[in-house]
């Protein structure tokens, strides 16, 4: 969790067994690179699996502390200050209908196929319980066959919690079974959209091999010793006064692929707080980006062979309001800029 000039330490409750959920505490220390950032940030950076959101709640419940003052999602940490973090122990996770709001793009007797909203986990597990992607289709979808003896949706491919868009998911193990050999022979066409710092040229192939980064495993990274293959293509690039709206095709579909690929040659994506695109001091045309709440990432098109006859399916879904709000205001500014005009949206600061 914590970056190598960091001190993480954890302690965990006093049931040694494995297979018990367990407390955890953990101790962070600021780095100098971290200086000024907001402490909800600094922590939705280091505790990957946690969003600002819960980091804000357990800040409430007074389960983080700061050594030298109270805690607040919004003070800006120092160099050499620790954060105590007392995580609670995880419920059980035990999959059940929830009648959760879900856009259902494509429905047949095989599979369907959803846009996930983001802010919402695929699948239940620690920290987790409920208000999954799982839970929703429990809910909806009611002709399932059930997968492995138990009746329950297929899920064969994941997109981050932050991440909306396209997901397909089978009703059947028969189903389940060919949409997996398709995404692991790279069958499946998945194209996504993304907002990303700096100028990207269309066109750009990144071929860098990926895996779990040797000292922090939440992070993914190009310089893992244990690096996969993971290719990602610039489809289309708008360029757009310090940000390109970007459309990228992937033809693996790696862990954080997208994400760490567009970092590692310099150009992450906007709202990005795990690998670089939180920006402390963006230029003041652009710090309207602070009103994004998660990493400006959509899975916009999705296309398989379909399992039962053979035809090609291809399913795409546009930007939810948020991403597309911001990426219509930023054009706007872009616009007015480029006719030296002022635009005051570009001026509102990040929210508190």
């Amino acid at each position: 969790m914590a970056p190598p000039d960091g001190r993480d330490s954890r302690h965990g409750s006093q049931d040694d067994d494995p297979e018990t959920p367990r407390a955890e505490h953990v101790d962070l220390e600021v780095p100098p690179d971290d200086a000024g950032v907001r402490l909800d940030q600094f922590l939705a950076a280091r505790l990957g699996s946690r969003t600002r959101s819960q980091i804000q709640k357990l800040i409430r419940e007074g389960r983080i502390g700061l050594d030298r003052t109270r805690a607040r999602a919004g003070i800006a940490v120092r160099p050499g200050d620790v954060v105590r973090v007392d995580i609670p122990a995880p419920t059980p996770a035990t999959p059940r209908p929830e009648a959760l709001p879900l856009d259902i793009l494509h429905d047949d007797p095989d599979l369907v196929v959803v846009d996930k909203p983001a802010g919402m986990v695929v699948h239940p597990a620690a920290g987790h319980a409920d208000g999954t992607l799982v839970n929703a289709l429990l809910h909806h979808v009611r002709d399932l066959s059930g997968i492995g003896g138990e009746l329950r949706p297929g899920i064969v491919h994941r997109l981050d919690r932050g991440t909306s868009g396209v997901m397909v998911v089978a009703k059947h193990d028969q189903a389940h079974a060919e949409l997996a050999r398709q995404f692991a022979d790279r069958e499946v066409e998945k194209e996504y959209v993304a907002l990303v710092w700096g100028l990207v040229q269309e066109g750009r192939r990144i071929d860098l091999p990926i895996g779990r980064d040797s000292v922090d495993r939440k992070r993914i990274s190009v310089r893992s010793r244990r690096a996969r293959e993971a290719v990602t293509r610039v489809v289309t690039a708008e360029p757009l006064d310090g940000v390109t709206l970007v459309r990228v095709a992937i033809a693996t579909g790696r862990t954080h692929q997208i994400r760490v690929h567009l970092s590692a040659i310099g150009h992450p994506v906007v709202g990005d707080p795990v690998y670089g695109g939180l920006r402390r001091h963006p230029p003041p045309h652009l710090r309207i980006v602070g009103r994004l709440d998660r990493p400006f990432l959509h899975a916009a098109r999705l296309a398989f062979t379909h399992p039962r006859d053979g035809r090609r399916v291809a399913v795409a879904c546009a930007l939810p309001d948020d991403l597309r709000n911001l990426a219509d205001l930023i054009r706007t500014v872009t616009r007015n800029r480029a006719a030296g005009r002022h635009h005051p949206a570009a001026l509102a600061s990040e929210p508190e």
